[in-house]
């Protein structure tokens, strides 16, 4: 197994005078790229359907908002951009998971899941559009998964809605690339965040599944959720101007590398 990483040192200022908003943004992978979006100079509000934890946070600006609801969206997306003066950046973060396989999930999850990390995503970015066609530096990231590239025994539902994010991201791209808007994704592999945990936590001996997951990625360990943070980060800046269309995995060489037993 291998060490866990030091702790990232991030290019300083390379969002001065950026503005972004950043779903699901209470906690997990969300909380660690408003956090980094932050020392590196961007101005950002984050948008949770339960914001709580950061009633009190000085640095971001918070809204509540399901991403479920149309409505809730377009006016947190409208406060939102009202407050910081516009949006250059949107990080669409939020999304649930879900377990089984064909057979394990009825119609009502599955419309559930593809509601919240599919037409969720569609929402935010549809309520944000009129700020990022006014930016010059407009950028959408959204968090898509290994789940999407790779096949995964008991992910059949999350599995299907994240290559529905891998596409779309591909589709958004293609539109809006003659707007001056850069489309890009991030696919990690199984992260320690607060979600992961808590599945964990469900199963029957967490420490074993956790060793489970952690043996199946090449370096030997969950991917960190700075991790995660500092490649949104990557394609979000400005310094990343000619980037568009591309999903970059954070996986621990889960997705490309293939090691021969120890």
């Amino acid at each position: 197994m291998s060490n866990p990483p030091a702790p990232i040192s991030t290019p300083a200022g390379d969002f001065a005078g950026r503005t972004a908003l950043v779903t699901g943004g209470a906690s997990g992978i969300g909380l660690a790229t408003a956090r980094m979006l932050t020392a590196r100079g961007a101005r950002v509000a984050i948008l949770d359907r339960d914001p709580a934890a950061l009633a009190d946070d000085r640095e971001l600006s918070v809204f509540t908002a399901d991403v479920t609801d149309d409505a809730s969206v377009t006016a947190a997306v409208r406060a939102a951009a009202e407050l910081l003066g516009g949006l250059d950046i949107v990080v669409n973060n939020a999304g649930i998971g879900a377990a089984g396989t064909v057979a394990d999930n009825d119609d009502a999850e599955w419309h559930r899941v593809l509601d919240v990390n599919v037409v969720g995503l569609v929402r935010v970015t549809r309520a944000a559009l009129p700020y990022l066609r006014a930016s010059a530096h407009a950028a959408v990231v959204n968090t898509c998964s290994i789940a999407a590239t790779a096949g995964l025994p008991q992910r059949a539902l999350y599995s299907a809605s994240k290559g529905a994010v891998l596409a779309l991201t591909l589709a958004m791209a293609a539109d809006h690339v003659r707007e001056g808007i850069r489309v890009n994704c991030v696919n990690p592999g199984t992260a320690d965040t607060p979600w992961v945990g808590r599945l964990l936590d469900a199963a029957d001996d967490p420490a074993r599944e956790r060793a489970a997951l952690a043996a199946r990625q090449p370096m030997g360990r969950l991917v960190g959720a700075d991790e995660v943070a500092f490649a949104i980060c990557s394609l979000a800046s400005p310094l990343a101007a000619s980037t568009t269309g591309t999903s970059l995995a954070v996986d621990g060489g889960m997705q490309g590398l293939r090691l021969r037993p120890e």
